[in-house]
């Protein structure tokens, strides 16, 4: 009889276990998708901001070499990502291909410039900076007008500062809500427990060798749980890799690293804390408590 309780009671605890475990994985997993989230928007930000073109219109008479030393000098300037030449020829055929048929047939000539696409870094994807650029640039003799969308890049980084604080407030409360439900979970795991500790503390042992048991396995718990959140996270991000292959351009393996290495930490440091708390709180209560 006594051999069957045990057994049962030994059955109640790995149950109680595993769903911890899952529990916290989940909170973990959940966890890990924000940090992408934060990631990728920042990522995405910046891919927007260095896309945003500066159209410089080169004087029709500048010669091909004077053109592609300017070149040059632009991709060697700090605010400068890179640049794109983009002669008459090819811009007849790019607009050619655009309109689905030839208007030099029609017109007799070719009215296009050639043009050089400037690509800014995206800290410096801003009017200031773009208005000191091109006051530099129209120094050139050979520079007829230099294009950009002013409003469009204020509208860009204007909706961008917009959304990253609604996702940086929104990431402040999931975390919030993420640690509750964790220390939820383990308080609810070591309640079952509460009788053993208080036993362990009757018959002499120490707060901190009571303690260290119990901290270790919520240590190894959250490890096992953060592991069991990457695993579901990589599933989900091959999934949606092959629905969205144009995700692959906000893919960055060394932050990606961080948010995993993040999900560990965050795991082992949770349910440690967490079990280091409610252990602490039965070793406090009185017997008659442990039955409220």
């Amino acid at each position: 009889m006594e051999e069957f309780e045990v057994s049962e009671a030994s059955k109640k605890t790995k149950t109680i276990y595993i769903s911890t475990i899952f529990s916290i994985a989940l909170v973990l997993l959940m966890l890990g998708m924000l940090g992408l989230i934060l990631v990728h928007a920042k990522n995405l930000s910046n891919y927007v901001k260095e896309n945003i073109v500066l159209n410089i219109i080169v004087d029709e008479g500048a010669k091909e070499t004077d053109i592609l030393a300017f070149q040059k000098e632009l991709n060697a300037n700090t605010v400068v990502k890179q640049t794109q030449y983009v002669n008459k020829e090819v811009a007849q055929h790019n607009l050619t291909k655009d309109l689905g048929e030839d208007f030099v047939n029609f017109l007799g000539y070719n009215p296009l410039l050639s043009t050089i696409d400037v690509y800014l870094k995206a800290d410096y994807a801003n009017n200031q900076s773009i208005d000191a650029l091109k006051k530099n640039i129209e120094k050139n003799p050979i520079v007829k007008e230099v294009i950009y969308q002013s409003s469009l890049i204020d509208m860009v980084n204007k909706n961008i500062s917009t959304i990253s604080l609604i996702v940086l407030g929104f990431a402040i409360i999931l975390l919030v809500i993420a640690v509750a439900l964790i220390n939820n979970t383990i308080r609810l795991a070591i309640f079952s427990q509460r009788f053993l500790i208080k036993s362990m503390q009757l018959v002499g042992a120490t707060k901190n060798f009571i303690r260290k048991p119990f901290i270790l396995v919520a240590a190894l718990h959250g490890l096992i749980a953060s592991f069991i959140a990457i695993i579901i996270l990589l599933g989900l991000l091959y999934y949606a890799q092959k629905e969205i292959p144009e995700i692959l351009i906000l893919r960055n393996y060394t932050e990606f690293g961080f948010v995993l290495i993040g999900m560990i930490a965050i795991g082992i440091f949770i349910t440690s804390m967490s079990t280091l708390f409610a252990v602490s709180r039965y070793l406090r209560l009185k017997i008659y408590d442990l039955y409220r």
